[in-house]
């Protein structure tokens, strides 16, 4: 009994476990600290959606279990989500299934998939539970570059003539997180041809579609003709409406792997609460001004932080999309490592943000930042981060704190 599991073996330490931990030593302190790190949305979920939830928990009839492939009406919205976002077809019995969050629908997809071995393929960086829900199954990962273009299918293409077992899986994510690039159509259509050339699964993270800042929407994999014979697709409502705490998700797609997916979920869960699924599918319902509000706000924050972090010295790579930006450790504090310069603002500016590391050890030259904070904080966050390279002699802007130029972000 003294010896680690062989699960737990199998996981490292939880890499934002220290920067928590050095977050909560510094709160006891006294200290004010502008927390930039966990993407968990700070925004109110809309009245209207609280307000069904509340009429719907009125009725003693849903203090029942519920089920865990989601109520009928549920999936249905889901389905007609995906018609007039993306113009895709969906058969809510065959094609949907209700999750808790997409964390919970990858890890459990991971579960019902993998055989013991199994190689898949893995964006590095990416969130940890696209690699560690098949580690945790049994799976082998084998890491494949992020970039959505040319660069991306050589190496997919090196993987499979030299992987033993031949890949069984690939994992997308776009948006990204952490890295907020988007992909295009066209990308998606090449990994498509690229799945069935090889007979390889498609699991795609979409949890993002609805946070983008140039006009554009992002895309599903599932437009793609013939995307819906070999991928899966995941989403969640915690970003878009704000409702990260009400762990509502969905799988859809091909009717065999979300077959596979609603066994194993019928073995380990009975679903949300029910008046959680009735608000969720009356959100859903809606005309979309909620995610457009949502939208909104995180833009201006992102344009906030992009001028008042250049002005303090860190020039940030401006995200096309999602809540984070991913940017480069500055000059001259790149040699410390992300863990390591995570930790110095927390000490050092009181501001959190996430060790890129970890999200994949080819992260370790970023941080991720979080607009999880008003306006107002992020510019506290960024006249910290000033003093704070002031006083290491990092260079910074000559621009005044108070002036906001947004323009060169337009």
């Amino acid at each position: 009994m003294m010896e680690e599991f062989h699960n737990i073996r199998r996981l490292p330490l939880y890499v934002f476990e220290q920067v928590n931990s050095l977050k909560a030593s510094a709160r006891a302190a006294g200290a004010d600290i502008v927390d930039l790190g966990m993407g968990n949305p700070d925004l109110p979920t809309s009245q209207s959606i609280v307000d069904k939830l509340c009429e719907a928990a009125q009725d003693p009839r849903t203090h029942r279990y519920s089920t865990s492939r989601g109520i009928p009406g549920l999936r249905r919205a889901q389905a007609n989500y995906y018609k007039r976002r993306f113009g895709v077809t969906l058969d809510p019995e065959k094609q949907v299934v209700a999750t808790l969050g997409s964390k919970e629908g990858f890890a459990n997809m991971a579960q019902a998939i993998t055989a013991p071995g199994d190689v898949i393929l893995c964006p590095n960086p990416t969130y940890p539970i696209h690699a560690f829900g098949f580690i945790m199954s049994g799976g082998v990962i084998r890491s494949m570059d992020v970039t959505p273009d040319d660069s991306f299918f050589p190496p997919l293409e090196r993987a499979v003539k030299h992987s033993i077992p031949k890949p069984t899986a690939l994992i997308l994510n776009y948006p990204a997180n952490p890295t907020a690039c988007v992909a295009s159509l066209d990308f998606y259509k090449e990994v498509i041809a690229f799945a069935k050339k090889h007979d390889i699964i498609v699991l795609s993270d979409l949890a993002y579609a609805e946070i983008y800042f140039d006009g554009n929407p992002p895309p599903s994999v599932l437009e793609v003709d013939g995307a819906m014979d070999v991928a899966v697709e995941f989403t969640s409502m915690s970003k878009s409406f704000s409702m990260p705490g009400w762990r509502m998700g969905f799988a859809v797609g091909n009717e065999r792997l979300i077959g596979a997916l609603s066994r194993v979920k019928s073995y380990l869960d009975y679903g949300a609460f029910t008046p959680i699924q009735v608000a969720a599918t009356a959100a859903l319902n809606g005309d979309g001004s909620d995610i457009a509000e949502v939208r909104d706000v995180y833009k201006t924050r992102r344009d906030v932080m992009l001028d008042s972090f250049s002005r303090a010295g860190w020039d940030v790579t401006p995200p096309e999309s999602t809540m984070f930006a991913w940017t480069k450790i500055p000059e001259p504090f790149s040699d410390l490592g992300s863990l390591e310069f995570s930790k110095l603002l927390v000490e050092k500016a009181d501001v959190a943000v996430s060790p890129g590391i970890g999200f994949g050890e080819h992260g370790d030259e970023y941080v991720r930042i979080a607009l999880v904070e008003n306006e107002h904080r992020i510019r506290q966050a960024a006249r910290n981060i000033k003093r704070f390279f002031a006083e290491n002699g990092h260079e910074t802007s000559d621009k005044a704190d108070n002036v906001i130029d947004l323009t060169s972000h337009r």
